[in-house]
């Protein structure tokens, strides 16, 4: 029985491949040259792609919104390892906020900063 890999083999994968190409040559990896301009061109970019994205779905184009939603997470994963995080790190906010209200953790993230924590 063929095991169909979950989001989090994906995602995993794509990250070591993301790691992989940090410090390589500029001219020979897209994602080599985007870490070798820095942190400003990467969140250009992640910018981009949001808008892309949003585009994609004010027109309704599902497949559009599918490539476009990807070319988004690719862009994100790449800032994450800019900054040493992973996409770990991301899934496991996801679980603690999990079962709570978007209201509620809102309102506790407001107080949290408004607390300086």
């Amino acid at each position: 029985m063929s095991r169909t890999p979950s989001s989090n083999d994906t995602l995993a994968r794509l990250a070591a491949v993301i790691e992989s190409r940090k410090g390589g040559d500029p001219d020979k990896s897209y994602v080599a040259r985007l870490f070798s301009k820095g942190g400003d061109a990467i969140l250009k970019k992640i910018g981009e792609e949001a808008t892309e994205a949003v585009m994609a779905a004010k027109d309704g184009a599902r497949d559009r919104i599918v490539g476009e939603t990807a070319d988004l997470w690719f862009h994100c994963m790449i800032m994450l390892s800019h900054y040493g995080l992973r996409p770990e790190d991301v899934l496991a906010e996801l679980q603690r906020r999990a079962g709570t209200s978007g209201i509620e953790e809102k309102a506790l993230r407001k107080a949290r900063e408004r607390d300086g924590q």
